[in-house]
């Protein structure tokens, strides 16, 4: 069983180079308004439908969930390397557990979130934390090597 995602982008060519350095995979097809990436680990069905406009990030944020802390930084590590800005909160309690993540934003906004739980906790604290949420103020994410994506 695959987890589905189409994704509303509207730069199908900078959303296939980002979603492919992201995923560390090549999309299975590819046509002149669409891309369809199939990953077994995890398993995840993911789709780029170009569109003229995409309004705002329609969802909180997208995840991987990984098995350690270790895998959290060669994720991180792995991207930083090919250009992108990785915002990283390690030992952060968010979402009822302690966390080590970090996070990157697509060419449309949508963040992304590489994340090893260390422990469950009762209370969501600090209460100001921006944890499982977007930032609120813009930042610009992008290659550090050529033109502006976002």
């Amino acid at each position: 069983m695959n987890v589905h995602v189409g994704l509303n982008v509207t730069n199908l060519e900078k959303s296939i180079e980002f979603y492919s350095q992201v995923f560390d995979a090549s999309p299975v097809k590819v046509k002149s308004d669409y891309a369809k990436f199939l990953l077994q680990d995890p398993g995840l069905n993911f789709t780029l439908n170009l569109k003229d406009e995409v309004s705002g990030n329609q969802v909180g944020h997208f995840g991987f969930q990984v098995e350690d802390a270790k895998e959290v930084l060669k994720h991180k590590s792995r991207l930083e390397k090919l250009g992108f800005f990785a915002r990283e909160e390690m030992d952060v309690t968010c979402c009822y557990s302690n966390q080590d993540k970090f996070w990157v934003t697509d060419p449309d906004g949508n963040e992304w979130e590489f994340f090893y739980t260390k422990s469950d906790v009762e209370s969501m604290e600090p209460k100001d934390s921006a944890c499982c949420a977007p930032q609120t103020q813009k930042i610009e994410i992008t290659k550090s090597s050529s033109s502006s994506c976002c």
